[in-house]
């Protein structure tokens, strides 16, 4: 018998306008992702959505590389399994370019890339801080990364690759 927990698991639900269903699944990935903030965000015309799973107090990359430069990538690191396409998977492209390993994912509509597949954390997606919705974000902190000699860059940072490890 819940009591009186079923009255505040009602009153969580309708305050959130969730369903049963989305409520628990709220509260379980709370439960499992304790001191992270759920982030949502997408693209400028609203066609791609997601929700990310990561500190309020950003680690943001400023990689110097070809493509970053020309796009202004700035970007975070988390594992694959912190990371959901809400909507809009039919309305992303993607481009690479020397060894493919990068996947520059963008909205075929607006062109904005919200988030990307790092070379450097093929397991792990790179998040737009931009393209997060407004509210939960605490602080940015940017680390200048010398994409234009990655292989060395890479090598010599001590923590890039453990990034996108859950």
């Amino acid at each position: 018998d819940l009591g009186a927990q079923s009255g505040r698991w009602a009153a969580f639900q309708e305050r959130h306008r969730l369903s049963c269903e989305e409520a628990a699944r709220l509260l379980l990935d709370a439960y499992e992702y304790r001191g992270l903030v759920r982030h949502t965000g997408g693209c400028h015309c609203g066609a791609v959505r997601f929700e990310v799973w990561a500190s309020a107090d950003l680690h943001v990359f400023n990689c110097n590389c070809s493509v970053c430069t020309k796009k202004q990538n700035r970007h975070f690191i988390v594992p694959a399994s912190r990371f959901k396409l809400l909507k809009g998977a039919d309305n992303l492209t993607t481009y690479t370019f020397n060894t493919h390993r990068a996947q520059h994912t963008f909205c075929k509509t607006c062109g904005v890339q919200s988030f990307y597949t790092p070379r450097s954390n093929p397991d792990g997606y790179g998040i737009a801080p931009h393209c997060l919705d407004d509210g939960t974000v605490q602080t940015v902190v940017t680390e200048d990364i010398n994409g234009k000699e990655w292989e060395k860059a890479v090598k010599e940072h001590k923590t890039i690759r453990d990034m996108s490890k859950p």
